[in-house]
């Protein structure tokens, strides 16, 4: 299997993910972004595991439960944000102004 096609797609998905998060202001936008980054790790992942071994498949079962304690964290934390100031634009998001 060649790794070119695999590795090609996981870097436009990151590339992607990157751009995401420094133009949008949008904070649940930011936080998909964020996933569709590690997703991408995790294909290159999968991708060097079918050359080199078992190694990155268990580095991406690692991966998927730091990305399901992200979600659970991000979205908690996006929410409580959401209803003390009533938008999810980090604009408009202070936290240390009272």
């Amino acid at each position: 299997m060649l790794l070119g096609p695999s590795l090609a797609v996981s870097a436009v998905l990151f590339t992607i993910g990157v751009t995401g998060v420094l133009v949008r202001r949008n904070a649940i936008v930011i936080f998909m972004c964020v996933e569709l980054m590690l997703n991408a790790v995790n294909l290159t992942f999968v991708a060097f595991a079918q050359r080199l071994g078992v190694a990155g498949q268990i580095f991406v079962f690692f991966v998927m439960a730091v990305a399901a304690a992200e979600a659970a964290v991000g979205l908690a934390i996006i929410l409580a944000i959401y209803r003390h100031r009533e938008t999810v634009d980090l604009g408009n998001i202070n936290l240390l102004k009272g």
